[in-house]
């Protein structure tokens, strides 16, 4: 009896490969003809509603994903959006109101790193769920570099070895001039319109746009000459003669730049909001930024921050 339960274990583990790899071979070969691109489309969500029952790899799903991009996505570069994340009451709602965001970004690799020891559960239900394709790590924060409850924000760095490891994972896994990307810094705690990404998607070596609600202004954003169109200044509620006055969701660079500028991190060893300026600054010069989204007139981002909720009690095995 346990003889014929392993053989017909096995004989289904047969017909799921075969019948996966089956569906690869198909996708891959309607990407190098020319074919059908609502069949190409169907068979790639196809796959991905069906990847547990497949037993498909993520690696699996990569190729799938790179395999239809290559055929119906022009082109598009793909855009790394590095998330750093941590444990509050409303890092679920922050991450599945993002997650649907994304869903409707066509080039995007979720690159979602969190504050902890390890990957817990709620984050990754929420990437598993979420169709799209992602990369789950995990890098803590050090205790003496933890904001306290009472902290305001400012006192700490915060992110910083979250970003680095998404950084980390780039370089170690991506090829200079081989992967086509664009990596951009997407906090947890903000609101972005699809439009960012076709601006995002531009960005030929370090672009930059205006971010909503951030410095006591409805605004910040670059100061472009009317004649060049290059950027000369900065509008900012804070230090606004800084090299790079520009906020973290404010910019993004090109993939090949990140990949070649191996000493390009963020760290504990900056200044206090200086983060960025000394990042950028390993990239590019002020007046070779790319101002995008209508030279800098049009304002997809936002800082939309969640209240934090006042939590009386906490109801058994419901995971809010």
């Amino acid at each position: 009896m346990e003889m014929f339960n392993n053989l017909e274990m096995r004989i289904k583990r047969f017909v799921i490969w075969f019948f996966g790899l089956s569906i690869l071979i198909i996708i891959y070969k309607l990407s190098i003809i020319e074919s059908d691109v609502e069949k190409l489309q169907f068979l790639k969500e196809t796959l991905f509603l069906n990847k547990e029952q497949l037993q498909l790899s993520h690696h699996q799903l990569l190729l799938v994903e790179h395999l239809y991009q290559n055929k119906v996505g022009g082109g598009l570069p793909t855009i790394y959006a590095i998330t750093p994340t941590y444990y509050r009451h409303v890092q679920k709602a922050e991450l599945t109101r993002i997650s649907q965001t994304l869903a409707l970004v066509p080039n995007i690799h979720w690159v979602v790193v969190e504050d902890s020891e390890e990957k817990t559960d709620l984050v990754r239900r929420i990437l598993n769920d979420s169709n799209i394709i992602f990369t789950h790590l995990n890098a803590k924060t050090p205790p003496f570099e933890q904001l306290k409850d009472k902290d305001p924000r400012w006192k700490k760095h915060r992110g910083v070895e979250q970003r680095n490891a998404g950084l980390k994972w780039l370089r170690d896994h991506l090829k200079v001039n081989e992967d086509k990307g664009v990596v951009y810094f997407m906090d947890d705690d903000n609101t972005y319109s699809i439009k960012l990404f076709k601006e995002i998607s531009k960005v030929k070596r370090v672009g930059v746009w205006p971010v909503g609600l951030v410095g006591g202004l409805n605004a910040e954003l670059p100061i472009l000459d009317e004649k060049t169109g290059k950027v000369i200044g900065y509008k900012s509620g804070w230090k606004p003669d800084r090299p790079f006055a520009i906020d973290m969701a404010g910019f993004a660079i090109n993939l090949d730049l990140i990949l070649t500028k191996l000493q390009a991190n963020f760290s504990y060893k900056m200044e206090h909001g200086l983060q960025e300026s000394e990042f950028l600054s390993f990239f590019t010069t002020k007046e070779n930024l790319e101002p995008l989204a209508s030279n800098c007139t049009e304002v997809y981002v936002w800082h939309t921050r969640t209240e934090k909720p006042k939590i009386n009690g906490l109801i058994p095995d419901l995971e809010v």
